[in-house]
Order: structure tokens, then sequence, then C-alpha cells
């Protein structure tokens, strides 16, 4: 007995439905990195306030560990890095420069800074997997500036000055005899980055800028 050619209804019935995207997981091995940048940002607290400059103004380091974080493990370890200090420090850890924690904390005037933390290790992850592999010097310099320093003042300065009703005028001045610290400690992330990036490819995976995603998109749509 011949059999009847399937439909086009029949065929599409056993089409395969197509995979499930891939989930991002979080691995043992993640858990440790940001554990240990958890601790890296503490421990960068330990010396205190160190004084810059003829003026003596005081700088921290923990900043640095911030910076680190996004640019070795990439946004989302880095941000859950800095999340996890965080989260230490609220439950009365004296982690923060100078042996502060506890709840106070998160109503003093520094609090802004504290959170702009998070943003600025999501801005530096984020663009480190768009730089890689070539992870170039300047191009770096530049994001990691925005996300170290432009991404933490914008957080900073306004709860700032809201805190201790400041002119926001007034707080950007205030802030400002910071960023050559800052610059600083964009310089050494960097530096550091490139070195870790090229002895360990792999820690972050390297990412197209959404702009060449759309380019690329419409070539093969055009194909």
């Amino acid at each position: 007995m011949s059999t009847a050619p399937s439909t086009g209804s029949e065929q599409a019935a056993h089409v395969e439905p197509a995979a499930p995207a891939r989930r991002r997981r979080t691995t043992a091995r993640d858990l440790a990195q940001i554990a240990v940048f958890a601790a890296l940002i503490a421990a960068l607290g330990v010396p205190g306030a160190i004084p810059l400059g003829p003026e003596g103004v005081p700088i921290t380091l923990q900043t640095l560990g911030v910076m680190l974080a996004g640019a070795i493990l990439g946004a989302r370890k880095g941000s859950l890095a800095v999340l996890l200090f965080i989260a230490l420090v609220a439950a009365g850890l004296p982690l923060l420069s100078g042996g502060r924690g506890g709840l106070g904390v998160f109503v003093g005037p520094s609090v802004g800074y504290l959170l702009g933390w998070l943003l600025g290790a999501a801005v530096i992850g984020w663009a480190t997997a768009r730089l890689l592999p070539r992870y170039r010097l300047v191009p770096a310099l530049l994001w990691t500036a925005l996300g170290g320093i432009v991404a933490v003042y914008a957080v900073g300065i306004p709860v700032f000055a809201l805190v201790t009703a400041t002119p926001i005028g007034l707080a950007a001045a205030g802030a400002a005899v910071f960023l050559v610290g800052d610059a600083i400690k964009v310089v050494a992330t960097v530096l550091v980055a490139k070195g870790v990036h090229r002895a360990w490819p792999g820690l972050i995976e390297p990412k197209p800028w959404p702009w060449r995603r759309g380019a690329a998109s419409a070539v093969d749509e055009r194909a």
C-alpha cells in the first residue's frame, strides 16, 4: 500500500522545537572570583586615607578595587563582587576605609559614592567585554574613567548634596579635589587589566558593540 505524501501542516508538526536559550550559570569558579575581589576591595581599605599632593588631599584605594573588579571580572561578576562587599558592610563589618561599617553608613553623606561603585563596576565591565581581545590602552583608559569616575560621581555628588543640604555646584567642587587620585587609579587599573587579560584570556567573554551587532544582523538579512 502506498503512503500518501505528508502535507505541509504535517511536516510542520514534526519540526523539533528550537533549543531554549542558554542561561548564564554562576559556577564555583565565578563565586570564588567574586569573593576574592570583594576581599580585595576590603583589603584596600586597610591603609585608610592616603594624603596626596602638597595639600595632602586624602584618597582611599577602595575605588581601585572597584575598577579592577569591573575590568577583570566583567559587568556581572564585577558588580556582584561590589554588591557582596556592600552587603558585608551593611551587616556591620568595618570594611570601609577608616574602619566604618553598619547600617549607619547608608544614611551618611558618602552613601551615594558607595552605591555609585555598583554602576561604575558595571560600566567598566560592560565596556571591557567590548574592548577585548585587543584591549587597546586609549579606549580602555577612556571607558575606565567613564565608569570609575564619571559614573561614580554622577551618583555620589547629587546624593552628597541632598544628604548634607549642600548646593550641588559646591558639592561638585569639593569632589574635584579627588580627581587626580582617581585618574591615577584609572591608569593603574588599565595597566593591570591589560596584563591580566594577556596572561589569562577568557576571564571576560568578548562581545560586539551594539552598533556593530546591528550592522551584522542587517548583513545577515540581506544575505
